[in-house]
């Protein structure tokens, strides 16, 4: 039975690596963008408040759906929404 062992230099290489890579998924732009935002994203995105974003729920402006006490939101569905302001 052979014996292999792991030194510092190769655990610091394999550190390395990870975190490069790491910080590549993490990188706004590399990535896809997200196809669904919960509702802090939207209202950041929107810059609007709590009140209008459930105004906008509840009017059927904006579609979401409810899983568990969060709600989700299409990026494509806002993104109509604000084309649909255009003139």
């Amino acid at each position: 039975m052979q014996v292999e062992l792991i030194t510092r230099q190769d655990l610091a290489t394999f550190k390395n690596e990870l975190l490069t890579e790491m910080k590549a998924l993490l990188q706004p732009g590399q990535a896809q963008s997200k196809q669904w935002l919960k509702s802090v994203e939207v209202r950041k995105l929107l810059n609007i408040s709590p009140g209008t974003l459930q105004n906008l729920r509840i009017n059927g402006t904006l579609r979401y759906t409810k899983i568990g006490g969060m709600m989700y939101y299409k990026l494509e569905d806002i993104h109509k929404v604000l084309e649909g302001g255009r003139k």
